[in-house]
């Protein structure tokens, strides 16, 4: 994972620009991309990715955009997948995809917290 301080740069001020509390935190040579305690968004060699599910995953694919693959084209595929150029570069169209990303985020957060046992 390498991303350019510029694009870095890029990314993160479109974001604010269209998402209260955006945050970033540097992982793995890449960055990870917080709205307030939700980890939405990543950046990976230069590319933006959204957070998916099935139910955003759709107008992904439609686009042609591929998923994130952490270990290459032959590697496990992640819920992320990268966000149209178009996108980020249109802050009405770039605030839809991020609020979808981010209520993404929140789904699987409580599926995660109502599927833990007291006491686990």
């Amino acid at each position: 994972m390498a991303v350019s301080p510029n694009y870095r740069s890029f990314v993160l001020d479109q974001l604010a620009r269209v998402l209260p509390a955006v945050q970033s935190r540097a992982m793995f040579g890449g960055v990870g991309i917080y709205a307030g305690p939700l980890f939405f968004a990543l950046i990976d060699n230069d590319a933006l990715f959204f957070k998916v599910d099935d139910e955003t995953r759709p107008q992904y694919l439609q686009r042609g955009m591929p998923p994130f693959r952490p270990f290459g084209d032959g590697g496990e595929v992640m819920a992320y997948h990268e966000v149209p150029a178009d996108v980020l570069e249109d802050l009405d169209a770039l605030a839809e995809w991020a609020q979808q990303a981010v209520a993404v985020a929140r789904r699987a957060k409580g599926r995660r917290a109502g599927g833990r046992k007291k006491g686990a």
